[in-house]
């Protein structure tokens, strides 16, 4: 059987075959083989079709176990290290002038190597202090560059709705956002309303945009004239879940009606909206 489990300090998902026998649940914590080593992770749910398909080419691997005590000593263990070894990684930046930002240095459970996050505009040239953190930890040495929604999967914690952010929960990847979505959706267009933990547009404006595309096809352009059941007029707003159409008639009446009351569109807008 085949499950979804979450590793990693990127939240990253994966697809793990369990061993024959062996079943897990929602919640439980194991132990799994990735391409990255041996690490810690929480199964997710069952890896069904439907939701592999969902997930489109997320990385494969293979539960080893359940979570033991000498497991979690040592995940305590290796978190017990993490600051100091994050201020040593900050000093030997400072020390080399990279021009690069550290989000986070994450060593996996099997030891196999420590995976540096760090933000940067320009190319780095981090060989030597690769080697230099190499031969500090022992172990190889990556170094990951991650753009700004990444820091935020990184280190944000609640958004605005409360709720924890989707980045670091159940997104396996971060969608484009434009600022299309939120003016079709009649959000607020205020930078501060509409921007999430990272600065950038809130993946959540995301979500619905595909069926509001699809239901302001059915409706008429603004601009458009129409032919309704009291009479001709000019569409000037739209209520696009609501299937309504705010008219000015030729009395110069404004009147909100639904779609179904349009009786034939006789003069399309050029405005494509």
């Amino acid at each position: 059987m085949r499950y979804v489990v979450r590793y990693g300090s990127m939240k990253i998902l994966g697809t793990m075959s369990g061993r024959q026998g062996s079943e897990y649940r929602r919640g439980d914590e194991v132990v799994v083989r990735t391409s990255r080593g041996i690490e810690a992770g929480q199964v997710v749910c069952e890896a069904t079709e439907k939701v592999v398909a969902y997930m489109g080419g997320a990385p494969s691997g293979t539960i080893q176990r359940s979570l033991t005590n000498d497991d979690a000593n040592q995940l305590a263990k290796l978190s017990s290290l993490k600051s100091s070894r994050w201020d040593f990684v900050e000093r030997q930046i400072k020390s080399l002038q990279l021009q690069m930002k550290l989000v986070d240095v994450e060593q996996i459970l099997g030891g196999e190597r420590v995976i540096v996050y760090y933000v940067s505009e320009e190319r780095v040239d981090f060989r030597e202090l690769v080697k230099v953190l190499a031969g500090e930890f022992q172990t190889r040495v990556e170094m990951t560059q991650i753009g700004i929604r990444d820091e935020a999967k990184l280190l944000a914690d609640y958004g605005d709705c409360g709720k924890p952010v989707c980045c670091n929960t159940h997104l396996s990847a971060m969608p484009p956002v434009s600022m299309k979505m939120a003016k079709l959706q009649k959000a607020t267009l205020d930078p501060n309303k509409i921007s999430g933990r990272c600065g950038r547009l809130k993946c959540c404006l995301r979500y619905e945009f595909d069926h509001y595309e699809e239901a302001q096809r059915e409706l008429p352009h603004i601009g458009s004239q129409v032919v309704t059941k009291i009479g001709r007029g000019r569409v000037l707003n739209q209520e696009i879940l609501a299937q309504q159409l705010l008219v000015e008639m030729e009395d110069h009446r404004r009147v909100m009606i639904d779609v179904g009351e349009v009786l034939s569109v006789i003069k399309k807008s050029r405005d494509q909206n």
